[in-house]
């Protein structure tokens, strides 16, 4: 039976699909067969005959050597660079959950590890005026665990514990935290490490430099944080 997490950031462009990218790609070499998918990707670009590249499933497929077929990855591609709410608004399609969990059941059927990326942070509404759907309903529809993404620099205290309260508040298990763009040496992201576990009560499981191209996470401790 396959297994799965759930990857959450504390906002927008924290780098989850960078993240997710690495991850992927550790299980991989590690000989595991891993998997990709997201609901709903925004801000895509057309190939020539029009159709939308899911450029996040494209850039992890890239990082990770993956073989999985870009269309198995996402239901839901987006032109528009906004909120899959107002993607849809504007563009159609609108994001609908049965959708979402047969696509995701499809791909756990194929990979014994499947690794699931978030859009936006935990609050990023997916659909809105056909029905209310919230990427923490998503996360609940598919009983997945979470990791929690994070950049290093200023303000990632207060956006780390705000994000893990509001998700134990929901009843959304959090397994540990991943922070982004980390320099080495530095005082203040040092730091706010040492806050955030303080403060949460969970692991930094890694702390991964700008531009790295591998996880510094052993694969065995990373495969152990996928529940069935």
């Amino acid at each position: 039976m396959s297994k799965k997490i759930f990857i959450v950031g504390t906002g927008t462009d924290v780098g989850k699909t960078y993240m997710a990218g690495l991850i992927v790609k550790k299980l991989k070499e590690s000989g595991r067969n891993a998997g990709y998918y997201k609901a709903a990707m925004s801000g895509n670009v057309r190939r020539e005959d029009g159709s939308l590249i899911p450029g996040d499933g494209a850039y992890v497929k890239g990082i990770s050597g993956i073989d999985q077929p870009l269309e198995q990855m996402c239901p839901y591609v987006y032109e528009h660079a906004v909120s899959p709410h107002l993607a849809s608004r504007l563009e159609g399609n609108p994001v609908q959950l049965d959708v979402v969990e047969k696509g995701f059941r499809e791909v756990c059927r194929e990979y014994d590890y499947v690794t699931v990326e978030g859009s936006g942070g935990i609050l990023c509404p997916l659909c809105f005026d056909e029905t209310e759907i919230w990427l923490e309903d998503v996360i609940a529809r598919l009983e997945l665990s979470c990791l929690l993404v994070a950049d290093a620099g200023l303000g990632t205290i207060n956006s780390v514990v705000l994000t893990t309260e509001y998700m134990r508040s929901r009843g959304i298990p959090v397994k540990g935290i991943l922070i982004n763009r980390f320099h080495a040496g530095n005082v203040m992201e040092e730091d706010n490490v040492r806050m955030c576990e303080h403060r949460t009560g969970l692991k930094v499981l890694a702390c991964v430099e700008e531009g790295a191209k591998e996880l510094v996470l052993d694969s065995g401790i990373l495969a152990s944080l996928y529940e069935q």
